[in-house]
């Protein structure tokens, strides 16, 4: 009833209240300081060295083992102990007891005479001196004979009884917890009991087990003295293996140490080389570009040099053969033809030289439009198809990189109509991951990769190894993939 006032009473701190029953601040609290010390430890331990993690795990574990060892082995000891002296007590009083049972072969009890001559026997005191209390068990489970008579001729359930009815002795170095040693237990003694079969002087069968209890002080001595024994040897033991191992890890890690410390002179001494070799590459990309720069002006300059000069002086004297042309006579005629024939094509060269030295104007284009304008004009000036299979591309394209584009597929183009006849002319290009990967390819007979330096006419092209330099220059990566059912030629730069 109070929990329930309370929650009716502050109802806006109902889930607080809730979550408070659910887990509360003890449990919270113990998970906090678990996750506290759980971190402090692991703090710690990174703290250490090597070879000090291994001292602890190695005690840990060897200890571990070396425990289980020595308690296996002290468990065995006392086993055997005890096993070799109730062996020796179960032979000596069989010596004792065996004359005075011979009966219960034939009627399965004692008489009153045997009786009176065990309870003599036990007076003697060179024998009650270490047994204290002697047991003559019937097949059955019912003692006929007990030093304390309180529990003559009464059953009680033993397993031991059913082993040594089978010939076996039995021994127990136990707490006489069992109802039948309420006696014994009055001794306030330790004790050991012993089983051992008592038989027929001439069948050997065994008719009864005579069950007795023997001091067991200088016993347990003895087993305490073997098990101090038994431990020191193992104790020194796993010290000795400790600090032969502890040494051994100890020499590994100072070369460890050692080989660490001239790992990092040599990590430090890498990476001054390699910003060093940062710095020059940039100096390198940056001469290269403007290298590059100042070669496509010197080409405009040229190209427009041609145009304006060579173009214009062509163009003016094939104006003068059209107007020879309609003065002369038929000879002359022919002969201005074939003037007219041989400037109007050098003409033609010199333009189209003028046009592919000087590039368009790029600088404005995408690189969409800038592919695009590159396979038109191939289209226009070949009579060939060209394919884009154009993916997502940048926006923004440094000039440099499109001036090399531009180059690159130009060219391959144009060794795709020598080669292959312009057959399956495709440009692919795609911009995935900050990477542009861009080629061109054919479905031709395929070729050499020195098969482009010289053209028909004899001038000098870009060839395989300038679209290589080109576009290494930049930082970029040149492959050529050519088999009979055609060639590829590719170029990738990271962005």
């Amino acid at each position: 009833m109070e929990k329930d006032a309370k929650v009716e009473s502050k109802n806006e701190t109902f889930i607080a209240d809730e979550t408070e029953t659910l887990v509360g601040p003890d449990s919270v609290s113990d998970v906090a300081r678990k996750g506290i010390w759980r971190t402090r430890i692991k703090a710690q331990t990174r703290k250490l060295s090597r070879s000090a993690q291994f001292v602890i795990a190695a005690a840990v574990i060897l200890g571990l083992t070396m425990f289980f060892v020595g308690k296996l082995v002290s468990e065995r000891i006392e086993s055997a102990a005890v096993q070799s002296a109730a062996e020796a007590g179960a032979h000596y009083m069989e010596a004792f007891l065996e004359p005075y049972v011979q009966e219960m072969g034939r009627d399965e009890s004692l008489s009153a005479e045997s009786v009176k001559s065990l309870d003599r026997l036990m007076e003697n005191s060179s024998l009650n001196q270490h047994i204290v209390s002697i047991k003559i068990w019937r097949a059955d489970g019912m003692v006929v004979y007990s030093t304390n008579k309180a529990i003559t001729n009464r059953v009680f359930p033993t397993d031991e009884i059913t082993e040594a009815l089978k010939g076996n002795v039995v021994t127990d170095l136990e707490e006489l917890s069992q109802d039948e040693n309420e006696f014994e237990r009055k001794l306030n003694l330790p004790l050991y009991e012993i089983y051992a079969p008592l038989r027929d002087f001439n069948s050997r069968k065994v008719i009864a087990v005579g069950e007795f209890y023997e001091r067991a002080e200088s016993l347990e001595r003895e087993i305490n003295r073997v098990r101090q024994q038994v431990w020191i040897v193992v104790g020194a033991a796993t010290l000795a293996m400790l600090t032969l191992l502890f040494f051994i890890v100890r020499r590994g890690d100072n070369i460890i140490e050692q080989q660490q410390v001239a790992l990092r002179l040599r990590l430090m001494e890498q990476t001054r080389l390699r910003i060093s070799n940062a710095a020059l590459q940039r100096k390198m990309a940056t001469a290269t570009q403007e290298f590059s720069r100042i070669n496509e002006l010197n080409l405009r300059r040229i190209g427009a040099d041609l145009h304006d000069g060579p173009a214009q002086l062509l163009t003016l004297i094939l104006i003068w053969l059209d107007e020879l042309a309609d003065n002369g006579s038929a000879v002359d005629q022919e002969a201005l033809e074939t003037i007219r024939g041989a400037a109007t094509d050098a003409l033609r060269e010199v333009r189209d030289l003028s046009r592919g030295l000087a590039l368009p104007e790029i600088n404005d284009l995408s690189l969409v439009e800038e592919l695009q304008l590159v396979a038109q004009r191939h289209e226009q000036r070949t009579g060939t198809r060209v394919t884009l299979a154009l993916g997502p591309l940048p926006e923004a394209t440094p000039l440099p990189l499109k001036l090399c584009l531009y180059r690159f597929v130009q060219e391959t183009l144009n060794n795709a109509y020598r080669h292959a006849n312009g057959e399956g002319q495709v440009i692919q290009a795609q911009y995935i991951d900050q990477v542009l990967n861009i080629s061109v390819r054919d479905s031709g007979p395929g070729m050499a990769e020195d098969a482009m330096q010289l053209d028909t006419s004899g001038r000098t092209r870009l060839g395989l190894a300038g679209l290589r330099y080109r576009v290494e220059s930049l930082g970029g990566l040149f492959s050529i993939d050519s088999c009979n059912s055609g060639t590829s030629v590719n170029a990738q730069f990271k962005l």
